[in-house]
């Protein structure tokens, strides 16, 4: 296709147009927020991560914590940080694929981490560098997202606000299996970034701790 999205040094163009919306005073706000609570969280949660980051290393071989790069918001790529839970190159082969139930690539005693979402601690680190925020919409991989902006072209309007780590989205839908499942958590952000407010994202915020056993997790 002539107008397929690129990834360029350091950020991801559209076809489509990624609305300029999210400034003013809740979003400065919502970013000293960030700052604040990402990092008591990181700190009340580095004895977790060090006890994960032992598992990891007594379960196989390689990096414990890994990056992935990201599209943050208007585009920008970022390197988005988790515990490693899959096996060491788990797509050497395969390239960028979804997680899927019972995914063979994750270590046995790992999946707890998963199934928890602790192996999404580390990206608290990407809350306080600006990167991503705790509320918004979850980042998605280049390569995955230009193949999902030829179903869904209007998917350019998540990048009009910071990624977050939870959001409106996971807490309906969970984890992204389908193009069917892409397209609920598409409306569920774009409703999310329509009516952002205070009252939504301490509601976003108590429905996220049940999540610390998920079992649609995988």
């Amino acid at each position: 296709m002539s107008n397929c999205p690129s990834v360029t040094a350091g950020e991801y163009r559209f076809s489509g147009t990624v609305a300029n919306i999210g400034r003013g005073r809740f979003a400065v706000s919502k970013r000293i927020v960030d700052i604040v609570l990402g990092t008591i969280a990181l700190i009340l949660s580095l004895p977790v991560m060090g006890l994960c980051c032992l598992i990891i290393k007594l379960s196989d071989r390689g990096p414990t914590i890994y990056s992935q790069i990201r599209v943050g918001k208007d585009g920008r790529l970022f390197r988005m940080y988790k515990l490693r839970t899959m096996v060491h190159d788990a797509e050497t082969e395969s390239g960028p694929v979804w997680a899927r139930d019972d995914d063979p690539r994750v270590l046995g005693a790992c999946r707890w981490m998963r199934r928890s979402h602790i192996d999404e601690l580390p990206q608290l680190l990407n809350v306080i560098k600006g990167e991503m925020s705790l509320i918004g919409p979850r980042p998605e991989r280049p390569e995955i997202l230009a193949d999902l902006e030829k179903t869904y072209p209007e998917i350019g309007r998540r990048l009009a606000v910071l990624p977050g780590i939870t959001g409106l989205a996971q807490i309906r839908n969970g984890y992204d299996q389908t193009l069917e499942s892409v397209r609920f958590k598409l409306e569920a952000d774009l409703e999310y970034i329509a009516t952002r407010r205070w009252s939504r994202e301490l509601v976003i915020l108590a429905a996220t701790l049940p999540k610390f056993y998920d079992r649609t997790a995988h």
